[in-house]
């Protein structure tokens, strides 16, 4: 009976090619998109999970206020572990990251350097916290001793054969001497170590900072088995009480942890796990560049979408051809066919329709996977050696069959012998509510996709548009000018000395984000705890501010022949307002650093700069004061007009001729502030990209319904032709139906999309108002999509020749 039913399933099919070829690549591209979304989706929920015992790991984290804004940070205080193992015996063992940022390596034979953009000292737990994969090497001594490190294989490579690399000495950074104890394989993509390459060991560290008042060291913790983090909050929570305070009293004797939140402040120790940081962690100094659950629920909403549209075409396109079927129906069930019978019959067409789409589908995927990969800065692969992937794919194919082919099925298959073989099938055919409010729901989730995808660009023009209180636009980034040594003023002067350079300036800090620390400063005034000032001091020279065109609100800025100006400093305006005083009263105030140790210093405010964005959107500016100070990591050259590649040959030929071994390394500070940014622009790319599949899979639903309409009131506009109606009256009166259902969608949509990206925006400090505009063009959009995609059936309908509209049988 089945093999009966797929003949005249596959004969059926081939009647229609046109219908069934629609319908096929309707559900073909529904299905490789929502495929390619479901893959995207999984690669994120997987980040981390690779670890061994991954679940019982996590990281200590610290909310806290101290003399400036509320600051979420993922990194704690150095001696944060050993207490932790020493306080809370559910905690079995602990490991800590101080990442380094860029460093060069060469071997002790060999001048040429070898740069490694991520790299990292840490404990010798490392290792066995996170069952690393070591390929050579003692996993429990590798990185005990000073001056020891381990090597991804892929860094290992660069220098040695890793048969022979334990034990070979590299020079780190130009300076000490560290012996390789440790290859391990290449960390995975969807680890938050991926881009690590070089783990030095924590013996190794000199740390002036590390104490209970610093927070620069990532911690991780393993827990025992059995245990779970609600375990340990409290006794975590403790160690405010039990360490800091303690710390903190040896500057300010006597104070009280009720003295120090009563003012305002507070530090609150916490834990996420491993397995949760890429995509809810949203902190200062996390290790990775991580996601965001938002974006998950809304990629995930947008494949559910594409499928659900897919699905309702089927459904509408199906059921508009029905009337050419409806006289089949009708023999059928005079010869003996029952309802159960033809349903399974349209059912075997939908499966089959719906498997054919579905292999399509995946070789559309495959094809479009190395764009989608590159748009998401993934390396995805289609699964196709996976059993799993195929059952779940042959699941969800019998499910969208089913769910596309009921409809169709049940409908047709009321068909009324008598009417239908009268040549009255149109009047046998219901089910119009269903079908509009089917199209209701499709051009709803593309109006609301619509006005996604506008907040998402307009946020990004906002972002990349935004007066940031610097200048970014060419301004060359030369990096590890440290390596210069007592080469660096000599390459400054020269470099100032070309002809299309503007200024040029030496400091290692850079408006950009990176790993930087806060100290805590204090009016002369007013030297108690509770009137800190928590911010950041950035060494600069004299030149930083007008290489980077920052605005000075009062004051004066830095003058090298101004001997004082070496302990001057400038404060932003966030600084100002902790402060309490107004722009002029600030000025020539003394502010001190380090009170209560035994290095003190000691500053002058001489001026006050307007604020500038050094962090993402998502944070407020935070206080910042700038020093005169010896900081050569970057060089920072403001650029003229014109040819820049001829300019940063000649810098390459200046350095070059002073550091032949060490490569040129260098970028541009809008291409830097722009990586910020990439999640946020890969948002909206794939935003675009699925709404205008979505939009293109609904026009296909409209289609359908108006070949429905179309068909079914054919009689009637041969009626109206013959009795005087134009062609322009008979395709408004039949476009004017389908925008009625287009209106109710634009009224259903647009307040929640109004909500929903409302929600998104919330994660930014700095973000735009959803203007009026950005709902209207969305209706607008959909309006003139529906008006096109009715049209052509509207027309179609009304140049007919009523004498054949109006031929009976």
């Amino acid at each position: 009976m089945f093999k009966n039913q797929l003949k005249i399933a596959w004969r059926s099919i081939k009647k229609q090619p046109f219908l069934n070829a629609l319908n096929t690549f309707g559900l073909a591209i529904g299905i490789a998109g929502t495929l390619l979304i479901c893959l995207y989706i999984y690669d994120e929920l997987s980040y981390d999970k690779m670890f061994a015992d991954a679940e019982r790991i996590h990281r200590i984290n610290v909310d806290m206020k101290f003399g400036g804004p509320d600051r979420q940070v993922s990194q704690v205080s150095g001696p944060m572990a050993e207490a932790v193992l020493n306080d809370i015996p559910q905690v079995e063992s602990a490991v800590r990251f101080r990442p380094w940022g860029t460093s060069s390596l060469n071997k002790t034979t060999e001048t040429n350097l070898v740069l490694e953009d991520r790299t990292a000292f840490a404990d010798s737990t490392l290792i066995t916290v996170f069952g690393l994969n070591m390929i050579y090497g003692n996993p429990n001594k590798a990185l005990t001793e000073p001056n020891t490190l381990i090597l991804t294989k892929t860094a290992a490579e660069k220098h040695f054969p890793i048969i022979n690399a334990i034990g070979q000495k590299l020079i780190l950074n130009e300076g000490n001497t560290y012996t390789i104890t440790g290859i391990i394989e290449d960390l995975p993509n969807n680890s938050f170590l991926a881009d690590y390459s070089v783990f030095m060991s924590m013996a190794s560290h000199v740390d002036n900072y590390i104490n209970w008042g610093s927070h620069n060291y990532n911690t991780f913790i393993k827990l025992k088995q059995n245990t779970t983090a609600s375990d340990i909050a409290e006794p975590l929570a403790g160690m405010m009480e039990r360490y800091l305070m303690p710390y903190a009293q040896q500057f300010f004797p006597g104070i009280t942890k009720e003295q120090f939140e009563a003012s305002g402040n507070y530090v609150n120790y916490s834990t996420i796990p491993l397995t949760d940081m890429h995509l809810y962690s949203h902190r200062e100094q996390d290790m990775g560049v991580n996601g965001d659950i938002n974006n998950i629920y809304i990629l995930g909403c947008i494949a559910l979408f594409l499928i659900l549209l897919a699905s309702i075409n089927y459904m509408n396109l199906s059921t508009a051809y029905s009337l050419k079927r409806a006289k089949e129906v009708g023999i059928r069930k005079t010869l003996g066919s029952n309802k159960n019978s033809l349903v399974k019959q349209f059912l075997t067409e939908s499966g089959l329709i719906t498997f054919g789409a579905m292999l399509i589908a995946i070789v559309l995927a495959i094809i479009a996977l190395p764009f989608f990969n590159q748009l998401g800065d993934k390396s995805i692969s289609v699964p196709l050696s996976n059993p799993f992937f195929w059952m779940v794919l042959i699941l969800s194919a019998a499910l969208l069959a089913l769910l596309s082919g009921s409809y169709p099925a049940f409908f047709m298959s009321k068909f009324k012998p008598v009417k239908v073989l009268k040549g009255g099938g149109e009047n046998s055919t219901g089910g119009s509510k269903l079908r509009k409010a089917l199209v209701i729901f499709q051009f709803a989730v593309s109006v609301f996709l619509i006005v996604g995808t506008l907040v998402v660009s307009n946020q990004l023009q906002f972002m990349q548009n935004k007066d940031l209180g610097y200048s970014k636009d060419q301004v060359l980034l030369v990096n590890n000018m440290n390596r210069l040594n007592d080469q660096v003023d000599s390459f400054k002067e020269e470099v100032m000395q070309l002809a299309q350079v503007s200024s040029a300036s030496l400091s290692a800090y850079v408006p950009t984000p990176s790993y930087r620390s806060d100290s805590s400063y204090f009016l002369e005034d007013k030297l108690e705890q509770e009137s800190a000032i928590n911010m950041q001091g950035w060494q600069v020279d004299f030149d930083y501010m007008e290489t980077l065109d920052l605005t000075l609100l009062s004051g004066r800025t830095f003058d090298s022949n101004i001997t004082t100006d070496s302990t001057a400093v400038i404060i932003n305006e966030s600084a100002l307002k902790v402060t309490g005083l107004d722009q002029k009263a600030v000025l020539g105030k003394r502010i001190f650093n380090g009170i209560g140790e035994d290095d003190i210093s000691e500053f002058t405010v001489i001026g006050v700069v307007k604020n500038f964005h050094f962090e993402t959107m998502r944070h407020e500016v935070r206080p910042l004061s700038l020093q005169i100070g010896r900081s050569t990591g970057n060089l920072i050259v403001k650029l003229k007009s014109g040819n820049f590649t001829n300019t940063i040959s000649q810098i390459q030929q200046l350095w070059d001729t002073r550091s032949p071994s060490l490569p040129f390394d260098y970028q541009f500070m809008d291409e830097s502030f722009n990586e910020v940014y990439e999640n946020e622009r890969r948002l909206g790319d794939i935003f675009i990209i699925f709404t205008s599949l979505s939009i293109f899979i609904a026009c296909l639903g409209l289609f359908g319904l108006a070949a429905f309409n179309a068909q079914k009131r054919i009689k009637e506009i041969g009626v109206r032709k013959v009795l005087g109606a134009t062609i322009g009256q008979i395709t408004y009166r039949l476009s004017f139906d389908f925008l009625k259902l287009v209106f109710i969608a634009i009224t259903i949509a647009l307040p929640v999309g109004w909500f929903a990206m409302n929600k998104w925006l919330e994660d930014f400090s700095y973000r735009v108002e959803i203007k009026w505009w950005v709902l209207v063009s969305a209706a607008v959009l959909a309006i003139l999509i529906s008006l096109l995609t009715v049209s052509y059936q509207s027309i179609k309908a009304a140049i007919v020749n009523p004498v054949k509209s109006l031929k009976t049988e």
